[in-house]
């Protein structure tokens, strides 16, 4: 059986759209063509994007490439291969029904071939989990992480058995309109936004200017998600950056307190508004440079944020 990564028997999920190039699909985070050239390149990244199905089959053949770093295929939870190796093959799986999770990569580039799987195998896509939009910097998209399926918002939505739509964009968390637009036309019963880090490192934000361009980065969201729970994350702990001022004068301390304080004002007309202060997601001792966590410390943040977050969804 010969089935392409778009066809209705499967999910491919977390992505915006998918480009057709030789043939191959090729699955993009942001619609193509309203965003700044460095936005459009972090979007080309697949972080977050994962094929799904349930099956008896015993083993799979995917004609996939990645240009940086490897594939996880995860059955009924359990990681079965990590490889960058075309084809990207299983075999030797148990008989009866599994769920099949192939998680994308999280850096480089991908171009999807066929899926092929055992004639006559029972193919159907998996049930209707909640969706989680995770929008965020680099700490988001998890570069470090040791693969796909162990970055922090990969294991938080594997731990509340979610479907994750990851928005974190290396460098380019900015609060951009046309994710603030795609966050609001997106289905989904739990948001998250993890911004600051990247606005005080590039300076894209004054103190005049952050806490206005956050409250209607949320207000363009809450246009479509009126009552859905978001949970704000204030940026992590990044010991060298604390006292540093960017060439606009903040520190990320201000930058911290600027998004925090934006955050408590909307909440007088927002319950569903959850602040996250960001030294409570992750330990400066969890860090590998200073500022992305290392692979061990995505696990660590996710543990402690699989509960605070998870404690949002009530359906």
């Amino acid at each position: 059986m010969i089935l392409a990564a778009d066809d209705p028997r499967l999910l491919l999920t977390g992505h915006a759209e998918l480009l057709r190039e030789d043939g191959r699909l090729v699955p993009v985070r942001l619609p193509r063509g309203y965003a700044d050239p460095g936005l459009t390149a972090a979007a080309a990244v697949p972080a977050g994007v994962r094929l799904a199905f349930d099956s008896d089959a015993t083993g799979f053949e995917w004609d996939a490439t990645s240009s940086a770093a490897p594939f996880d295929v995860v059955v009924d939870g359990e990681l079965v291969l990590r490889s960058r190796e075309t084809p990207l093959r299983v075999s030797g799986l148990v008989l009866g029904r599994k769920r099949f999770e192939i998680w994308l990569p999280q850096l480089g580039h991908v171009r999807l071939g066929p899926l092929r799987l055992p004639g006559g195998a029972v193919v159907a896509p998996p049930a209707i989990r909640p969706q989680w939009t995770a929008y965020g910097s680099s700490i988001t998209q998890c570069t470090g992480a040791d693969g796909p399926s162990e970055t922090w918002p990969a294991l938080v939505a594997s731990a509340n058995d979610w479907t994750l739509r990851c928005l974190g964009f290396a460098r380019q968390c900015h609060l951009d309109p046309v994710v603030a637009r795609l966050i609001r036309d997106t289905p989904a019963d739990l948001i998250s936004l993890c911004v600051g880090t990247n606005i005080h490192g590039a300076a894209s934000f004054s103190a005049r200017t952050l806490a206005p361009a956050l409250t209607g980065f949320v207000r363009t969201i809450r246009d479509g998600h009126p009552d859905t729970p978001l949970a704000v994350l204030s940026p992590p702990v990044a010991p060298d950056r604390e006292r540093a001022a960017n060439a606009v004068g903040l520190t990320l301390a201000d930058v911290r307190a600027e998004v925090e304080s934006a955050v408590r004002a909307l909440q007088k007309d927002d319950p569903a508004l959850t602040l996250v202060p960001g030294p409570e997601i992750a330990d400066a001792a969890w860090l590998a440079d200073g500022v992305h966590p290392s692979a061990d410390g995505y696990r660590r943040m996710a543990g402690r944020l699989t509960p605070v977050l998870g404690g949002l969804i009530t359906c």
